[in-house]
């Protein structure tokens, strides 16, 4: 009868801490995934205004001023 007994008080206990395991483990993994994709590649600001024709020139030579 001990086994039942200690069951029913440390239910809430035992669930907490398995919520606690899961959402370690889910925030480990999204590090993991995060460092595998590395940081945003820091792109230069090489737009062109909005009053300015898009033209092939612009898509093929993009360094090109």
């Amino acid at each position: 009868m001990g086994i039942h007994y200690d069951y029913k008080s440390t239910r809430g206990a035992k669930a907490m801490e398995k919520q606690a395991k899961r959402e370690k483990k889910l925030a480990e993994k999204k590090a993991k995934k995060l460092a595998k994709q590395g940081s945003p590649k820091n792109l230069d600001n090489k737009t062109i205004p909005i009053d300015q024709v898009i033209t092939l020139d612009h898509l093929t030579n993009p360094d090109k001023k």
